[in-house]
């Protein structure tokens, strides 16, 4: 009997999944909830499908939490409690106010160095344009809050209505210590003012500490330096510190999941041996896109994916079909095109890095695009689907 032509290439679904506490056998909720999705919508688990968790309900199963206090105490410890420079930070309730309430308790002054004119992720603190009429260059000039507030005035982010400055002085000073705010890019501008610094940035944060060693600083740690161990009982992230926290409540911090590869390990066995199928698992976080209209890039994790099964390691393999059916076999169309560019795909080498039939395909990890496809699927509300199946990723036009 002649197999029917598939017409559905990937197809992503949210995964529903009771509310996750601390403790629970996560693997198993995991793995009986696709299940239970696949037997309440009628669809069957087929090899290489991608079960991916998203990092919130893996941090809540391992309890990885920590309150404000622990923050003060490591800061206070690594940085001796005196002035403090905070450097880069990004302009974030969820992502960043909490951990600053800490370091602020952990601190009698925080000299906090904004980048301009906007954060790492895109968030805008002033406009280009507004820049370019004042005459400032952002990657020489140092402002004090003075001048920035004479040029630029009074700035509320585009989306959240916040002024990012005004509040994250207030919150400084609720947590009782002193404040300072300058405005530059450079990190050994921090310099004149601290010389223990703690630098806030992300992707460019082993950088930064480079050049603030080399520049004399007598200590710097970056937020993967502060809770990368417990502290009084608390919880940690031994890899990433703070980084890729959110805030839980007023007063404390869900940290990024500590190692969980045993996690999607676990999920893979269970539904190997429920269906027969081998599947992938990965757990995910924010995706990485840019917002073309708040300019602003989604990842604010230290990573896309902290733990993934082997079969995700990589870049994608393809060829674009419109080069080939533009270029190679422009001559022809129907089936005959359809022939051609099948036999071009089986015959594809392994490696096709140079070759101009692949120019303008992805050439991200596998677990960057799975995982930005997964974090649109989730979103990052009430939708209740905090386990995502993608299926047919890896299909191509000959499957």
């Amino acid at each position: 009997m002649e197999q029917k032509e598939r017409r559905v290439g990937t197809v992503s679904r949210g995964i529903r999944c009771p509310i996750i506490r601390q403790g629970d056998d996560l693997a198993a909720i995991i793995a009986d909830s696709v299940l239970a999705a696949a037997d309440s919508e009628g669809f069957e688990l087929r090899d290489r499908d991608v079960i991916a968790a998203t990092e919130s309900i893996v941090a809540r199963a391992q309890g990885n939490y920590a309150h404000v206090d622990a923050i003060a105490a490591d800061v206070r410890n690594k940085l001796g409690g005196g002035t403090v420079g905070v450097l880069f930070p990004i302009l974030s309730r969820n992502r960043f106010a909490i951990c600053l309430r800490g370091i602020a308790k952990g601190a009698k002054k925080i000299v906090l160095m904004l980048s301009y004119p906007s954060d790492e992720v895109g968030n805008e603190l002033v406009s280009l344009d507004k820049l370019d009429e004042a005459g400032v260059n952002p990657y020489s000039d140092v402002l004090t809050l003075e001048k920035y507030r004479e040029l630029f005035g009074v700035n509320k982010h585009e989306f959240t209505g916040v002024d990012y400055v005004e509040y994250y002085a207030n919150l400084i000073r609720e947590s009782g210590a002193e404040v300072e705010i300058i405005f530059a890019n450079r990190p050994q501008a921090i310099l004149p003012y601290a010389d223990h610094i703690l630098t806030c940035d992300i992707h460019t944060r082993a950088r930064t500490k480079r050049i603030l060693l080399s520049a004399g600083a007598k200590a710097v740690c970056g937020l993967d330096d502060i809770l990368n161990a417990p502290v009084n009982g608390s919880g940690c992230n031994e890899r990433y510190g703070l980084l890729g926290s959110n805030k839980s409540t007023e007063d404390t911090v869900k940290l990024f999941p500590r190692e969980c590869k045993d996690l999607v390990l676990s999920v893979q066995e269970r539904i190997l041996k429920a269906t027969g199928k081998h599947v992938e698992v990965m757990v995910y976080g924010d995706g990485a896109f840019k917002d073309p209209k708040g300019k602003i890039w989604e990842l604010a994790d230290p990573v896309v994916s902290p733990a993934f099964t082997d079969g995700l390691i990589g870049t994608p393999n393809e060829l674009k079909l419109k080069y080939l059916a533009d270029n190679d076999y422009k001559d022809l169309s129907g089936e005959e095109l359809k022939k051609a560019i099948s036999d071009s795909i089986r015959a594809k080498q392994s490696n096709l890095v140079g070759n101009m039939a692949s120019q303008g395909t992805t050439p991200r990890q596998l677990t960057d695009l799975i995982g930005s496809l997964c974090d649109l699927t989730s979103g990052s509300g009430d939708k209740g689907t905090p386990v995502v199946l993608v299926q047919g990723y890896f299909d191509n036009y000959t499957t």
